[in-house]
C-alpha cells in the first residue's frame, strides 16, 4: 500500500485532539496541531507528521521535508536530528498508535456506526448510503480509499460533533484485517456485500475470505448485522448479535425480485415496494437491495429512497457511463477479481441499444494460484455472452486471449499504448465499449486516449 494514497486531514476539534494526544502519549503538544498527514510532501502549518514506514520507504526520513512544510510535531519511533524544535512524540508503533487514536476518538460519538466490506460493491453501497442520508442526517463517511489500517483511522479522525451517522468501508487484502479495523471503529451496524474470490494471493482461499469478511459480524455482539441471504458464503457466517437479512431470495426481512424493461433496465421490487433503478447493470441493484435494508432500518422512507436510487451517480470508475464520439464507454477501470469482471460483462451485454458489444480488458491481480484459471474463465464468459470482440493487454491476459475463439475478434498487446493505437482504428459509431482491469493496470488511460482522440 503506496503511503502517498493517505495524504492530510483537517481535525474537527484541534484542542480536543491534543487532549487526547497527551492521554496516548503522555506528552503534551507545545503548539496546537490542526492536521494530520502522512506525506511530508503534503504536509500543512500545524500538522503532526506521522511518520509511517512502508514497504519500501520509512516516512522518519522525511522529517526534514515535513518540518521545511510547517509541522509542528511528528509521531515517530524514534527522534531525528533536526535544526528547528518540533515536538516528537515517540511511540513503539506508529500505526497502532493511530489505531488507539481514532478508536478513542471515536468512542466520544454514539451513533450509528455502519461497517461496510465485502468483496465487492463497498465502495458504491457505502456512496449510495451516503447519498440516501444526506437529506435526512449529518452524514460522516469514508473518503476516496481511506478503508484501511492506515486510512480508517484518518476517517475517524474526522467525526465531528455534529455528525449523525457514520458510514465507514473496510478494505481487506490479507487474513486479521477486517478484525483490527473492527477493533478500531467499532460499528454498530456492519454489512457484508458479498464474498468472491478477491486478493486469493493474500487470503489463498475463498473460505479464508469469508473467515476474515466475517469479523465484521463477529464484533457485532451488541449491533446489528445485515445478511444477504442470497451470498451462501455470507449465510454461513456466525452472527453473534441481531440481524436482519436481505437479498434475491424470498426467505428473508427484505426479499428481492427484479423484472428487465424493454430496454433492458431493472426494476426490483424490495419487501413488495417498486424501485425504478434505470440501470442495466445486476450488480448495482444488487447494492440497492442491501442499502435498502439499512436505510428502512435508520428511518428512510420508501418514497425517499426511490427518488435518491434515481439521482444516485455511481462512483467513478465503476461501470461508470461514458460517451464519447457517439461510442458508449462502460468505465469499470477502479479494480477487477472474477466476480466483478464476470458481473461487468453480463452488464456490457445486457446494455440498450444497438452496436458492438467490446471488451477491453488488462490483468487482474492478486489471484494467487487460480490467475490463470480465473483469467481463462473471463474468455469462455465473452464466449457465452457473445461479445463482439476483446482487446487485452498484461500478462496474465495471455491466458484470456487464449481461451478465446473464432467466433470473437480477439487481439492481445503488449502495451496499452499499442493496444489503444489498434483500437481506435477499429472501433465505429455505436460501439459499446467496456473498460475493465486491476488497479495497478491503470486502464482509466485508455479511456482518456480515446477522450483524446
Amino acid at each position: 500500500m503506496s503511503l502517498r494514497s493517505f495524504v492530510r486531514i483537517t481535525l474537527p476539534d484541534p484542542e480536543a485532539f491534543s487532549t487526547l494526544i497527551t492521554q496516548h502519549t503522555g506528552q503534551e503538544p507545545t503548539y496546537p496541531i490542526t492536521g494530520i498527514a502522512t506525506d511530508s510532501r503534503e504536509c500543512d502549518t500545524g500538522d503532526l507528521y506521522v511518520a509511517l514506514k512502508g514497504e519500501k520507504t520509512d516516512g522518519h526520513q522525511f522529517i526534514p521535508q515535513a518540518l521545511e512544510n510547517g509541522v509542528v510535531a511528528s509521531l515517530v519511533e524514534h527522534e531525528i536530528l533536526v535544526s528547528n524544535g518540533m515536538d516528537f512524540f515517540v511511540v513503539k508503533n506508529v500505526l497502532e498508535t493511530m489505531g488507539s487514536l481514532a478508536c478513542s476518538w471515536r468512542r466520544q460519538f454514539d451513533i450509528p456506526v455502519i461497517g461496510i466490506t465485502g468483496s465487492n460493491g463497498k465502495t458504491t453501497t457505502k456512496e449510495l448510503l451516503k447519498h440516501i442520508f444526506a437529506n435526512k442526517e449529518h452524514v460522516h463517511a469514508t473518503t476516496g480509499n481511506y478503508n484501511t489500517s492506515i486510512g480508517l483511522p484518518l476517517t475517524l479522525l474526522q467525526l465531528a460533533y455534529e455528525h449523525t451517522v457514520s458510514i465507514i468501508e473496510m478494505g481487506a487484502n490479507q487474513p486479521g484485517d477486517i478484525e483490527y479495523l473492527c477493533d478500531v471503529a467499532e460499528p454498530t451496524h456492519g454489512l457484508i456485500t458479498n464474498i468472491a474470490p478477491a486478493h486469493l494471493e493474500g487470503f489463498g482461499s475463498i473460505e479464508e475470505v469469508a473467515r476474515t469478511k466475517g469479523a465484521l459480524f463477529n464484533i457485532l455482539e451488541d449491533g446489528i448485522a445485515f445478511v444477504n441471504m442470497a451470498d451462501e458464503q455470507i449465510r454461513g457466517l456466525n452472527i453473534r448479535g441481531d440481524s436482519i437479512t436481505y437479498g434475491l431470495t424470498p426467505n428473508c426481512d427484505f426479499p428481492a425480485d427484479i423484472h428487465h424493461e424493454e430496454d433492458g433496465t431493472i426494476t426490483v421490487t424490495i419487501d413488495a415496494e417498486e424501485i425504478v433503478t434505470g440501470s442495466h447493470n445486476l450488480s448495482f441493484v444488487k447494492n440497492i437491495i442491501a442499502a435498502s435494508a439499512i436505510a428502512i432500518h435508520l428511518g428512510i422512507d420508501w418514497n425517499t429512497f426511490r427518488e435518491k436510487v434515481k439521482s444516485f451517480q455511481a462512483p467513478q470508475g465503476r461501470c461508470e457511463v461514458k460517451h464519447l464520439n457517439d461510442i458508449t464507454i462502460i468505465d469499470d477501470t477502479y479494480n477487477a477479481n472474477l466476480t466483478s469482471t464476470l458481473a461487468a460483462i453480463d452488464y456490457l451485454k445486457a446494455f440498450s441499444g444497438n452496436g458492438r458489444r467490446v471488451l477491453v480488458f488488462g490483468d487482474m491481480f492478486e489471484l494467487g494460484d487460480g490467475s490463470a484459471a480465473h483469467h481463462r474463465q473471463i474468455g469462455e464468459h465473452c464466449i457465452a455472452m457473445e461479445l463482439d470482440a476483446v482487446f487485452s493487454t498484461g500478462n496474465e491476459t495471455t491466458t484470456t486471449d487464449n481461451a478465446l475463439n473464432d467466433s470473437v475478434y480477439h487481439q492481445h498487446f503488449d502495451s496499452k499504448q499499442d493496444l489503444l493505437t489498434s483500437l481506435k482504428k477499429w472501433i465505429e459509431a455505436g460501439d459499446k465499449l467496456l473498460v475493465k482491469g486491476s488497479r495497478g493496470m491503470t486502464m482509466e488511460t485508455i479511456i482518456e486516449g480515446l477522450a483524446n482522440n
